[in-house]
């Protein structure tokens, strides 16, 4: 069980939420939305006990799990299943059996018999966590995330960015917790993959805390919605499933609406009244009492409420360049004796527009990675051609300074703008006043996502890669990322799960990974995107 008593949540000195208590039981399943920046990761970290609380405190009872949104990797070197093992203990119980084994076979007299003895109470150890019988469930959960065996026995440095993430769901899911918390579950998650976690967490029977932008998702899970309003600072909770809450959402509003509606028709009758009577001495008092009963009408009614601010989304105006800006050949990838793909060959043309699919764990994020020469290819080149300037968006933002300030990044990739001219193109991306000053490692997924994307602003590139772009956005600004996609007049290279994505990038050309193969679009490939 969780308890929130009171909590009140601040960034720095602004503040979030207003002190809200509330519980979650075993068999909750919590939808927490909002828009971006609202405090819905910054909350969770809260709860998870990863932060601290401007005021109050949090009641844990039983194991928690967590999931935050940039996962800690731990040691690299560890390899994928053991990782996942690791929820339970299970990864240091089998090393120390292994290591048993061949103490036992290299061992004689005491030292065998000692080699003995420890074998039998770890092997007692890994029969209490579940013993072999866990170690298929571990494998089945990942197997069920798009990780399969060959991935499993990987250290964690050979795999992409997306297969990290989906061992530390796995990881989570198979730890048995009592309460989860899961921020953006589904992101790196094929459709499979989506459909399976679904089914899963209905089933679960702890509670469940997530934050998530795919309603199919929400509406298929939560019984319970947490909507932290950013303009008023508070949490409104509704004891019920996604579409009742949807319906109840637009319900309050109407009525909302309508009673201040009534409030202000009333209000300006009587302070019509009022006016009339104040030119006498001998009402001065009762047009006065008319007045604040006139405020005390407006007071009493909730306002309308207000719309959430949305960034302004405009991708650069790229700066002139030759016929083909960009060519890669030959290229080929492999990380320890895993392949990831071989002789890719690709030429972007000015203008043109390109999509990449390709199963999870087929490269898409490594190829342009490799493109916008941030890991090197094992074989094969990449041409600058006549005028290319790249710009790169990195779904894991592992080019943001994490150490730097939101104004500080921002001035590295556009050191010929002034600090006013910074600040203004911030401010269109949300970014106001103290918020300039957050160190980036404190933004959640989507004021990450929003900065990155403000710093694609100003590169004036003419040929854009782009590897998730719509993650961890609220649909309003996915909407600005896709009209910014629709409207771009230089060439993209998009990898993406979001078909609104693709459609709005209306690609002339797609690239199927591993192998490499190149065509020209068409839309039969279109029911590959969530697959991919």
């Amino acid at each position: 069980m969780l308890q929130a008593k009171d909590v009140e949540v601040r960034a720095g000195a602004r503040l979030l939420l207003t002190p809200v208590s509330f519980q979650v039981l075993p068999g909750d399943k919590v939808g927490l939305v909002g828009r971006n920046g609202a405090g819905k990761t910054t909350l969770t970290k809260i709860l998870a006990g990863e932060a601290l609380p401007a005021a109050g405190r949090v009641v844990r009872t039983g194991h928690l799990g967590y999931l935050p949104q940039d996962p800690r990797d731990g040691d690299l070197e560890v390899l994928a299943l053991n990782r996942i093992l690791s929820a339970r203990g299970l990864d240091q119980v089998l090393l120390r059996l292994r290591r048993y084994e061949q103490e036992m076979s290299e061992a004689t007299g005491a030292r065998r018999e000692a080699a003995m003895n420890s074998y039998a109470r770890a092997e007692a150890e890994h029969v209490a966590a579940g013993g072999y019988a866990a170690e298929a469930e571990a494998a089945r959960i990942a197997a069920n995330l798009g990780l399969p065996e060959r991935v499993l026995t990987q250290p964690l440095a050979h795999l992409s960015g997306g297969q990290r993430r989906r061992v530390e769901l796995a990881r989570i899911l198979f730890s048995g917790a009592d309460t989860l918390l899961l921020d953006e579950p589904t992101n790196h998650l094929d459709a499979d993959s989506v459909a399976w976690l679904r089914t899963f967490l209905q089933g679960y029977a702890g509670g469940v805390v997530m934050i998530s932008h795919d309603t199919g998702l929400l509406d298929a899970v939560v019984t319970k919605v947490f909507h932290l309003d950013a303009n008023r600072t508070e949490l409104d909770q509704y004891a019920m499933n996604w579409k009742l809450y949807l319906q109840q959402r637009e319900t309050d509003e109407k009525r909302r609406k309508r009673e201040r509606a009534n409030a202000e028709k009333k209000a300006e009758a009587l302070n019509a009244q009022a006016e009339k009577m104040r030119a006498k001495a001998t009402k001065a008092t009762a047009a006065q009492n008319m007045m604040k009963r006139a405020e005390r009408l407006l007071a009493g009614v909730e306002a309308e409420r207000q719309a959430d601010r949305v960034a302004h989304i405009t991708f650069p105006t790229p700066t002139p360049c030759g016929r083909t800006p960009l060519t890669a050949e030959g290229l080929s990838k492999s990380y320890g004796s895993l392949e990831v793909f071989t002789d890719v060959d690709l030429a972007i043309d000015r203008g043109s527009k390109v999509v990449v699919l390709g199963l999870n764990g087929a490269g898409k994020t490594t190829l342009l990675r490799i493109l916008a020469a941030v890991e090197q290819s094992d074989t094969g080149e990449v041409l600058p051609g006549h005028g290319l300037k790249l710009g790169y968006f990195a779904q894991e933002h592992d080019l943001l300074d994490l150490g730097a300030t939101v104004l500080q990044n921002m001035q590295a990739s556009a050191d010929a703008m002034s600090e006013t001219e910074c600040r203004r193109v911030l401010g269109s991306f949300l970014f106001t006043g103290d918020d300039v000053d957050k160190p980036a490692r404190v933004l959640s997924g989507g004021e990450k996502t929003r900065l990155a994307l403000a710093m694609l602003v100003v590169s004036a590139a003419n040929v854009l890669l782009l590897d998730e772009p719509t993650n961890n956005l609220d649909p309003a600004s996915r909407q600005e990322v896709l009209s910014a996609i629709r409207g771009h007049r230089g060439a993209i290279v998009l990898v993406t799960h979001d078909e609104g994505a693709v459609e709005a990038l209306e690609p002339d050309r797609v690239l199927l990974l591993p192998d490499g193969v190149e065509d020209l679009w068409s839309p039969d490939y279109a029911d590959l995107v969530q697959l991919a």
